[in-house]
């Protein structure tokens, strides 16, 4: 399906997912702007050094973003983390981290955009997570975070639903990068849900056929 045309923001940009995602925009004919906490890559079309959390930051990062791109179309939030920690043996600063980089950074970067997407309508799709829904044990911080970019999800594309701009989220399952694999090396790696099939789904969602989705938590997860 083509995105020709289409300006894109793609927070997280220069992790596993976010390239990904960037780099599947980009051969559908959008053009992609990648914005990250991370250093900018030599060979990276994107802003780096950005605290998303931030609301002054996010706003002068995404602002950058569009006067470049000359509008935008699309925010796609990818920005985030991950700890697996039981209560009991864990530290409640973990719940302030995870809100912050799951839930907080895709709140600043939806209202640094809104200003421009209003101008003529647009797609939001935020990441959330599979645990959002059942959480299992060690997962409490996490998945109270995603459950947050889920009922952002939903508020705001009711807010919104009237000036022409959808906002969806969707649910992976264990995402299979490298990173993942490290850390779970006896898992079977074929069940977990390839970046390419997320990339895909968002493609999709930033379509002229997914016009009509709006306030979905869609679940992507493989096999597992």
């Amino acid at each position: 399906m083509s995105l020709a045309g289409k300006q894109c923001i793609v927070t997280g940009g220069f992790g596993a997912l976010g390239g990904t995602v960037a780099s599947a925009l980009r051969a559908a004919g959008a053009r992609v702007t990648a914005i990250d906490r991370a250093a900018a890559p030599a060979d990276a079309d994107g802003i780096g050094g950005v605290d998303l959390s931030d609301a002054t930051e996010a706003r002068a990062a995404i602002d950058k973003a569009v006067s470049e791109m000359g509008g935008l179309f699309a925010l796609v939030n990818i920005a985030g983390g991950f700890r697996w920690e039981k209560l009991a043996e864990g530290d409640v600063a973990t719940w302030d981290f995870l809100y912050t980089v799951n839930l907080k950074t895709a709140v600043c970067a939806c209202k640094a955009a809104l200003p421009h997407l209003l101008k003529a309508g647009g797609r939001i799709v935020n990441i959330g997570a599979g645990a959002a829904a059942k959480a299992g044990a060690g997962m409490g911080a996490y998945a109270a975070s995603k459950a947050g970019v889920a009922k952002l999800t939903e508020a705001l594309a009711e807010e919104v639903k009237e000036s022409g701009i959808t906002v969806n989220a969707i649910l992976p399952s264990i995402i299979d990068t490298s990173a993942n694999r490290k850390d779970m090396p006896k898992s079977d790696f074929s069940k977990w849900v390839k970046p390419e099939e997320i990339a895909a789904l968002i493609a999709f969602l930033l379509s002229d056929e997914a016009a009509a989705i709006t306030g979905a938590s869609i679940p992507i997860s493989g096999r597992v």
